[in-house]
């Protein structure tokens, strides 16, 4: 929604300045020009780029336009499943979560918290470490490695896209260059028509470098930011999961593990104490 709303304001600014000023909208619509860059900058993209880049590019261009999902109330739900999780852990002993671990989508547990199963990058990432404490004979130390190792790949596995975006939006004004270049070219090969017709396609030819810029910053390159901030809240989500699951291992109480993960939250997000324990309290009563 705000991508649509930032797009119109821009449009507002730029064309409503333009009208302001006296000029003419009409001769800013140039479709061959709006052909060479967009066309140009696709080409590029399709050859810059693998197949997985593409398909991982396209597969991320439609979570731009919905909000995020990451709100205080899918963390409240996430501490809240960890601390039963742990909870049950700390009673009754690791082997008792095993069958939680191994089918969560036919847990109890689990089918409390719709928010969290939801995602099943939070899913798979929670059960195979937990999978790992249950069977496993690894420290705190070594599963804090592995999770360091998979974060990293899923932060470069999430960058994929955002550079892929910012390498076309830094080519547009270069493109928009040629575009103008090519309507210069028309322009001189033109220079026996009457001068008002020769002033058109000048214009022609600036539009293409106006556009070239007005679309690498005012439309692309936003783009490639706002995915930026979608990966670092996804990542957010995964660093909370770790430190508490570490925690644990280091022999925390359920209550002090859910408490080192709620710290990690962003303060935008990050629900109190005193809130955290009023949730986990009544998903108890219910």
């Amino acid at each position: 929604m705000f991508v649509l709303i930032g797009y119109a304001v821009i449009l507002g600014a730029v064309f409503g300045g333009f009208a302001m000023a006296g000029g003419h909208l009409g001769s800013l619509l140039q479709p061959v020009e709006l052909l060479m860059i967009f066309g140009s900058a696709a080409g590029a993209f399709l050859v810059a780029n693998p197949s997985k880049v593409i398909k991982s590019t396209l597969k991320a261009l439609p979570s731009l336009f919905r909000g995020s999902r990451y709100s205080k109330s899918l963390y409240m739900e996430t501490l809240a499943l960890l601390f039963e999780i742990l909870a049950k852990v700390r009673k009754e002993g690791l082997m008792s979560i095993e069958g939680d671990v191994e089918t969560p989508e036919q847990s109890p547990i689990f089918s409390k918290y719709p928010m969290v199963t939801s995602d099943h990058h939070v899913v798979e990432f929670l059960t195979d470490y937990l999978r790992l404490m249950v069977g496993g004979n690894l420290n705190a130390f070594e599963i804090e490695n592995l999770m360091d190792n998979e974060l990293e790949t899923h932060h470069e596995e999430g960058s994929v896209p955002i550079h892929a975006i910012e390498k076309m939006g830094d080519a547009l004004p270069a493109f928009g260059i040629v575009a103008a270049v090519m309507g210069v070219v028309h322009t001189m090969e033109s220079v026996g028509i009457p001068p008002a017709e020769l002033g058109k396609l000048i214009a022609a030819a600036l539009v293409g470098t106006f556009l070239g810029i007005l679309l690498a910053y005012g439309f692309v390159g936003p783009l490639a930011t706002l995915l930026q901030h979608k990966l670092d809240e996804s990542t957010k989500m995964l660093q909370c999961i770790k430190v508490t699951l570490l925690a644990s291992l280091n022999g925390y109480a359920p209550q002090v593990a859910v408490e080192f993960g709620r710290k990690v939250l962003c303060s935008t997000e990050r629900p109190t104490f005193m809130e955290l324990e009023e949730d986990v309290k009544q998903r108890k009563a219910r």
